[in-house]
């Protein structure tokens, strides 16, 4: 059974995810495609940072500058992910198939999509994490 933790750690990063698909789009109207999703990246982690410490991972108090350098340890890693996967599809899987409609924003929706059961974990354990109490 899914958890009430999770599913609002899922329902808060859609949210996250679409400000990041949303901004992407934004910025990618001055931006190359790569450059965007990176700018759109950093959006959408202060979003989910916020939204996650404040409703999702709040039993896990402590210093918010630590979290959030873990945090965005964390998502730096899934943004290798987001980003390749992404250009995969865009570049590579959508012209063999002959995807044209929205291609941008369905690969890069896709690349968003792909980091959440790691991405919940990688917070739960590291990112909002008790400190270790030193022994005495």
């Amino acid at each position: 059974m899914v958890s009430r933790k999770f599913a609002l750690f899922v329902a808060l990063s859609g949210f996250a995810a679409i400000v990041n698909v949303v901004s992407r789009i934004g910025f990618g109207q001055f931006t190359s495609y790569g450059v965007s999703i990176v700018l759109a990246f950093c959006v959408a982690l202060t979003t989910a940072f916020v939204l996650n410490r404040r409703f999702v991972f709040t039993d896990h108090a402590g210093d918010h500058k630590s979290q959030a350098l873990r945090f965005t340890i964390v998502n730096l890693l899934s943004l290798v992910q987001v980003w390749a996967l992404s250009e995969l599809f865009v570049r590579v899987i959508f012209p063999r198939i002959g995807m044209h409609w929205q291609a941008e924003t369905v690969a890069h929706a896709i690349g968003v999509a792909s980091p959440v059961l790691t991405s919940y974990f990688a917070h739960k354990h590291f990112s909002f994490a008790a400190a270790p109490t030193s022994p005495r």
